[in-house]
């Protein structure tokens, strides 16, 4: 192989197609945009979502819902996240790195989804009512 052979493989490209050179071309005359109106013009466009002037769809549609910023650096796990864990203290500094938690997150809770059989110790990590209860009943406890 030489420098001055390489070429790309057969397919990978092909030629632009050149609109407004004659009719043999079938592109020639109007070159593709049709007869009058904003779109046949050059620099003739508008901004997306416009509708000719008519309220658009964006806003004919109502308002609805809210999506908080602040969930971002809110996080929830499970009890059997836990189990898998397999440690015996938990706080949030472990829970980011093992990779359970995002990067971002500052309040974790546990929530009650799954079983715990071994004894836990979590340190800065909130509980809901039923998840305490099994954490306690494991043997574990909150602090």
């Amino acid at each position: 192989m030489e420098l001055n052979s390489i070429k790309p493989a057969d397919g990978a490209k092909h030629a632009k197609r050149r609109v407004g050179r004659g009719i043999g071309s079938g592109l020639g005359k109007t070159a593709g945009r049709g007869h009058k109106g904003q779109k046949s013009r050059a620099g003739g466009y508008h901004k997306v979502g416009f509708e000719g002037g008519q309220m658009p769809m964006q806003r004919r549609l109502p308002k609805r819902g809210f999506k908080s910023a602040s969930l971002k650096y809110n996080a929830e796990i499970t009890l059997t996240t836990l189990e898998q864990l397999g440690m015996d203290e938990v706080d949030l500094l472990t829970l980011k790195q093992v990779g359970v938690v995002g990067e971002l997150a500052k309040v974790v809770k546990v929530i009650k989804t799954g079983s715990l059989s071994k004894a836990v110790k979590l340190t800065g990590i909130g509980a809901t009512a039923g998840a305490k209860a099994a954490i306690e009943a494991a043997g574990g406890s909150l602090a």
